[in-house]
């Protein structure tokens, strides 16, 4: 893809020890306050798009994206279109029956992808079930990820392949996982860093405390990279917290610092960053992305019946892709011509994660009693056998047929 983080190759000890032990003091010096669900105001925030496109300076962060260009930016355009467009393609899917189940990352693009531009190759990714963007910037196949929401496999590439982990449903529980993996590079002696993927719901989690414990005491050299899409599915944030999500980190004694998620560039740089201090044996970062989940939780869900329209339009405003797209063509680094290219190449990707996942096998209806003992029980060769029973009437039903 076209954004490297080139800046994150040739680590250099940046000034977030110095003004990174209190979250309070890094976002300061921000620009602009973000309105949340039933909020009328929220602290200062990284910032360094408006949603009006407009590029405006910060002294701290503005070194990590110096080194974008105008092709590294139609490259971040491109990577959220195209996750966008993934992401509709997989809800479509579902409603045809294509799916089990589908989380959208519909308004989160910036967060992952500009996060996900900011790792190295050999930094390792712990996502939950909804990082489709980070997934696209590691190279995993979005077939793969569908594959997973049929029921046809358990995620369907290889970890160590991408150094992205397999999908984690259990809430929270990949933060310990990271932070587990971060503690053992350290003592291999390596300098890469490990990046932990969580929503605000799972803010809340026990794992997620146990795991900023460690990492904190070990001085593990991970980031938890915090989407808080301001809904853990019908509940809202602050009925989970007292204070910004950001501001947990000082009491573990590492920084936290808050970003506008539905911006990319912002995102791209606290990444950086952030990684930058693990890198340098700086310890643990928690980045909260600010942003808005304007889909459902997951096609199970109804988000009318908890969300407001006025709360919805009013983030749609702030889409993250509008956003860069009205920088591109601001700065004229965008024609015509470089839009309606990625809008052929998003028709193709739709269409051929269609044809991949109508040429899928049905899921295999008596797979879920496998591996459930060790060495087999009487009491799941009974339940299989009800249930053998109970897909043979259907065939009675129509027939034999």
């Amino acid at each position: 893809m076209t954004v490297e983080s080139t800046a994150a190759r040739t680590p250099r000890r940046s000034a977030g020890n110095k003004a990174g032990t209190t979250g309070t003091k890094r976002t300061t010096s921000t620009t602009k306050k973000a309105t949340g669900a039933g909020k009328s105001a929220e602290p200062a925030l990284v910032q360094l798009l408006t949603p009006e496109g407009k590029r405006v300076k910060n002294a701290e962060f503005d070194k990590y994206v110096a080194d974008i260009t105008a092709e590294d930016l139609r490259g971040l355009y491109r990577d959220m279109v195209l996750t966008r467009r993934f992401d509709a393609e997989a809800t479509a899917l579902q409603r045809q029956g294509e799916l089990g189940l589908w989380a959208s990352l519909l308004g989160q693009e910036a967060a992952q992808i500009g996060s996900g531009r900011a790792l190295r190759d050999d930094d390792y990714v712990f996502p939950t079930y909804r990082e489709h963007g980070v997934a696209w910037c590691r190279g995993v196949d979005p077939t793969n990820l569908l594959g997973m929401f049929r029921g046809v496999n358990n995620g369907g590439w290889d970890p160590n392949g991408n150094n992205f982990h397999l999908y984690t449903i259990v809430i929270g529980s990949q933060t310990l996982h990271a932070t587990g993996y971060a503690m053992g590079i350290t003592k291999d002696g390596a300098d890469s860093a490990v990046i932990a993927y969580f929503g605000d719901g799972a803010s809340s989690q026990g794992d997620v405390a146990e795991a900023f414990t460690f990492s904190a005491v070990y001085n593990a050299p991970v980031v938890f990279f915090c989407q808080n899409n301001q809904w853990a599915i019908s509940e809202p944030t602050e009925k989970q917290s007292r204070v910004p999500l950001y501001q947990r980190a000082q009491g573990y004694g590492f920084p936290g610092v808050r970003v506008d998620g539905n911006d990319v560039l912002a995102n791209l740089a606290v990444t950086k960053w952030a990684l930058e201090r693990a890198r340098a044996g700086e310890g643990p970062t928690l980045v909260e992305a600010f942003t808005y989940r304007m889909g459902a939780h997951t096609t199970s869900d109804d988000p009318t019946r908890y969300r407001t329209d006025d709360e919805r339009i009013a983030w749609e405003a702030k889409d993250p892709i509008l956003r860069l797209r009205r920088h591109l063509e601001a700065a004229n680094h965008a024609d015509e011509g470089f839009f309606a290219e990625l809008e052929t190449e998003s028709e193709a990707l739709g269409k051929r994660v269609r044809e991949a996942v109508r040429a899928m096998p049905d899921p295999d209806h008596f797979a879920i009693f496998e591996n459930v003992y060790a060495d087999g029980h009487a009491l799941v060769d009974e339940e299989r056998a009800q249930f053998a029973a109970y897909q043979a009437s259907f065939a009675d039903e129509d027939g034999g047929k």
